[in-house]
């Protein structure tokens, strides 16, 4: 005698051995013995055997037509010997039993199981929307498999490209999308990303970083909402006796700080800081609020920039020369002698901007040499004698700095500017494909060093001057420059060792950061409120909001920085593309890893290992990889050494900022690719106090 019966879902057959109430030993047709409970036994039988049974039985089930199997079901319980009897006709044989078992066990859209071997028909209604789920089951199942056999043969979907941002990192993974490129993967051998790269998924390397940045940050596109910007009370805001000037780059067009010198030739000079009061006419949860809020800062990038602020909205509050520019100023009063200060006076006015300066277009003219010699007459007719003093005044504050520091900032590594030529106009966004170039910018040049020094007198100045007057701010500090110290933001008064300050409050650049705004709202109350300013100050010790805004800000910065230096390294490595550039030299600034000559990049190299920091070598350059913005070298010569292998050159002076270096973007690809982000840090005052 012989058992059918249930076991994990699937059905097994054998000879029964022996039994008792509660349950048989079966021998199985591999010999194994089993033991099956008697309420998973559904049919005893003599012949066919067990393998014969079970194969033929599930031939005959395929057979059943189950629509008409449900037809001749009645509406109450029923066994599946009585099925067989209503569709085989009387006295159905254990095959067609055991087909009729098999095909009701595999329909429970059709028959719902009502316990061992019984069954009961689902209503119409149900098995219509059953029905009609498995209908688009397999219709979504042809799609997946026509996208991924579409995927395979190398080409892209549109379906796919539409979503492929979404699909690479932040999948709904039970999207018939996401499921077409894994299967596919697996097929092609290849990973995501390459895949749809080869099936022409992704127009340029260029376009990718573009729309994958925008698809983690600007998810609804970078056009602004239509705002009008407020006008401000200039009638209530007394016009200041100084001719104010900034300086910037040439493409700077939210120019938010200016310098005014006065005093000059007298016992007392004063330094006066204007910085743009969009804070007057902007107010925390308005509309224009919204928007800043969102955005956090503007976006830099070679070619291109996403503002903070719409245009119109910068051109209104923004410190234009041939204006008279509602400004929040910053006066402060040095001893002409050996420039220590005398007294410190913030004031809401509006100020003559006198001129725009251009430091890319000046910065031949007032260089190191006119400013070392004292008495050479200036070679443009005005501003030489205030960035003189400007000049002498910013290598004393630094020197002040250096001192509560510790140590000096070094500055032995320059920055770099980008420039695009881009046919289709300045304000175009680029394609990719221009050509781009690539200049040195020493730091801590004069004319930066004078900007710099300003911006970080004011912010500690009134990042002090909030702490005395009890009103919160948003601030930047470091508790000392121990390794593992980082920067951070807060609402308290703390000093900031990087940097050297006592306090340090981001409020100079309130058109593109912020927080700098944020820091103004508190400012402008301080100006109008004095020692109340701390009850009517639109956020409050402790607010809730105000660390939201620095959670926000933190997260949206660290972004921009990691996007902008990812495009610098595009361009960089379009740059070696474009000039056929194959080997360079580099220093070695740590194990395998170089930075180049002249260029901003840092790659590994292949033969560097036991050189020490700071050696000089001839790298050849690998193959450009634009998707990854990835390249590698091979040392192909030591530079500093002469022909006994001894070095030839003490010059391994290093910089002393972090070795930390944005090297690739980081693909975080949600399919099989990850990399943490680090978020950017505070690297000298410089960095801190300048525009990007």
């Amino acid at each position: 005698m012989y058992l059918l019966f249930e076991d994990a879902g699937k059905f097994l057959a054998g000879r029964i051995m022996s039994e008792s109430e509660t349950s048989s030993q079966v021998e199985l047709a591999s010999g194994k013995r089993q033991k099956v409970k008697a309420s998973h036994g559904v049919l005893r039988f003599e012949s066919p055997e067990p393998a014969t049974l079970i194969s033929q039985g599930q031939l005959h089930a395929s057979e059943i037509d189950l629509d008409l199997a449900w037809e001749c079901a009645g509406d109450a319980e029923f066994g599946f010997a009585d099925l067989a009897t209503d569709y085989f006709g009387e006295k159905p044989s254990t095959v067609q039993q055991a087909a009729a078992l098999f095909r009701l066990y595999e329909a429970p859209h059709y028959f719902r199981r009502a316990g061992k071997g019984r069954f009961k028909k689902a209503s119409e209604d149900v098995l219509k929307q059953a029905l009609a789920g498995i209908a688009k089951r397999e219709a979504i199942q042809a799609q997946t498999d026509a996208w991924t056999q579409e995927l395979v043969d190398g080409v892209c979907p549109e379906a796919i490209r539409e979503q492929l941002y979404r699909i690479l990192f932040k999948p709904d993974k039970n999207a018939a999308e996401y499921k077409a490129v894994v299967a596919a993967s697996k097929q092609a051998q290849l990973g995501p990303l390459a895949l749809i790269e080869r099936a022409g998924g992704i127009g340029s390397a260029f376009e990718f970083h573009w729309q994958r940045f925008l698809f983690d940050q600007f998810p609804k596109g970078i056009s602004f909402p239509s705002v009008s910007a407020p006008a401000i009370d200039t009638a209530a805001l007394p016009v200041a006796s100084v001719r104010a000037f900034s300086i910037d780059d040439s493409n700077t067009t939210e120019i938010d700080d200016a310098l005014s010198v006065t005093g000059l030739g007298s016992a007392q000079v004063t330094l006066g800081v204007h910085i743009a009061a969009p804070g007057l006419a902007i107010t925390p949860d308005d509309a224009i609020d919204h928007i800043a809020r969102e955005r956090m800062s503007t976006v830099y990038m070679p070619g291109y920039k996403i503002t903070m602020l719409p245009d119109d909205i910068v051109a209104a509050y923004t410190l234009a020369q041939g204006q008279d520019c509602p400004a929040l100023s910053l006066y402060i009063t040095f001893n002409a002698s050996d420039y220590s200060v005398i007294d410190t006076v913030t004031k809401l006015e509006r100020v003559p901007i006198a001129e725009n300066l251009r430091h890319d277009q000046l910065g031949d003219v007032f260089n190191d040499a006119f400013f070392e010699a004292v008495d050479a007459p200036s070679p443009l007719p005005t501003w030489g004698n205030e960035l003189r003093w400007l000049n002498g005044l910013a290598k004393h504050l630094k020197a002040q700095r250096e001192v509560v520091r510790g140590k000096p900032e070094i500055f032995n590594r320059p920055d770099y500017n980008f420039k695009l030529d881009k046919p289709n106009g300045a304000d175009a966004l680029p394609t990719g494909d221009e050509t781009v170039h690539i200049s040195v910018r020493p730091r801590g040049s004069a004319l930066d060093l004078i900007v710099a020094e300003a911006m970080i007198v004011a912010n500690s100045t009134w990042g002090q001057w909030l702490g005395q007057m009890g009103v919160p701010g948003i601030y930047r500090s470091q508790a000392s420059l121990a390794p593992g110290n980082k920067v951070r933001m807060g609402t308290k008064l703390a000093p900031h060792a990087g940097i050297g300050v006592p306090a340090y409050a981001w409020s100079t650049s309130p058109l593109r950061r912020y927080a700098d705004l944020v820091n103004q709202w508190q400012l402008i109350a301080c100006v109008r409120h004095g020692t109340t300013a701390a009850l009517v100050a639109p956020f409050k010790p402790k607010d809730a909001a105000l660390f939201a805004i620095i959670s926000g800000f933190e997260a949206n910065y660290a972004a921009y920085n990691q996007f902008q230096n990812a495009l610098e390294r595009y361009w960089t490595l379009r740059h070696l593309e474009q000039n056929a550039i194959t080997v360079c030299d580099a220093s070695v600034f740590k194990e395998d890893w170089v930075r180049t000559d002249g260029l901003p990049l840092v790659l590994p190299v292949m033969g560097a290992q036991g050189l020490p920091r700071g050696a000089r070598v001839r790298v050849a350059l690998g193959a450009v990889d634009l998707m990854a913005l990835d390249v590698s070298g091979q040392v192909v010569e030591r530079l500093d050494v002469d022909g006994t292998g001894a070095s030839a050159s003490n010059d391994t002076d290093v910089s002393d900022d972090d070795d930390s270096e944005t090297t690739a973007v980081g693909l975080q690809i949600a399919i099989d690719l990850t990399e943490d982000d680090k978020p950017a840090s505070d690297v000298n005052a410089a960095g801190e106090a300048t525009k990007a």
